[in-house]
């Protein structure tokens, strides 16, 4: 090989080396970004217990409020409206019960969904399309943002094959994603089992429209998170997290 060779050759591997120090470092700060993400959820998800309870007990005493004036309005001793009006305040406490929950359900979602990129980003990066593959979950890096669009067909391409509604848990941005400093409008959750004939179906539709997706077959070690796919990119950004949930 002569000179210039030589310095081909010394050139082409300092480009490659560049660029796998570049990929190295682009891996570890998404580490770093899900761990923060893992540690700020499981702190908000915490944060919600007292509230929980708080509202439990306080729906459990309208309910027994509500009982108690049904029975007098049954026995003609008070007005419809005010048995009515004790109805509604113990349905107002039953909703606020179940926002919260809600909010415990999208945080435990959150924190499987950042392990589970974690356990993705420390195996060998894998060809444009293809997809990464371990116990727990399976993740496909498209390069299709999902969009109102995206979304829309993706409903359309489920409705017209299996006959039923997409079963969407979480769709865009919720209230735990405000809390946590996340832009997720652009993703959606989507109770189903990977393995199942409409998670196939559903997975090789995003591989085909190029929608990045992570598939968890299980619970991820850590996390409380059940089988589903989540369609989308991960949140593209992590900025200070809000107070923890009133």
């Amino acid at each position: 090989m002569g000179r210039m060779g030589v310095a081909l050759a010394l050139l082409a591997l300092a480009a490659w080396a560049a660029t796998a120090a570049g990929q190295d470092g682009a891996v570890s700060a998404l580490i770093r970004t899900q761990t923060e993400l893992v540690e700020r959820a499981r702190a908000y998800r915490e944060s919600l217990g007292p509230v929980l309870a708080l509202r439990e007990d306080a729906a459990a005493r309208a309910e027994e409020q509500a009982r108690s004036h049904r029975e007098l309005f049954e026995r003609g001793l008070i007005a419809r409206r005010d048995a009515e009006a004790l109805e509604a305040r113990a349905a107002a406490a039953r909703a606020l019960v179940e926002e919260a929950r809600r909010r415990q359900d999208e945080a435990d979602a959150l924190i499987g969904e950042a392990l589970a990129a974690i356990e993705v980003a420390k195996m060998p990066r894998p060809a444009p399309g293809s997809i990464v593959s371990t116990p727990t979950v399976v993740g496909y890096q498209g390069t299709v943002d999902l969009v109102a669009g995206a979304v829309t067909t993706i409903e359309q391409f489920f409705a017209e094959r299996f006959g039923r509604a997409l079963p969407v848990s979480a769709m865009g941005q919720t209230p735990a994603h405000d809390r946590l400093g996340l832009d997720h409008r652009h993703a959606l959750d989507v109770a189903l089992l990977p393995d199942s004939d409409e998670g196939k179906a559903l997975i090789a539709y995003l591989r085909r429209q190029g929608i990045p997706f992570l598939a968890f077959k299980g619970p991820v070690p850590g996390a409380s998170t059940g089988a589903h796919i989540h369609i989308g990119q991960l949140s593209p950004r992590l900025v200070p997290a809000k107070a923890a949930a009133r």
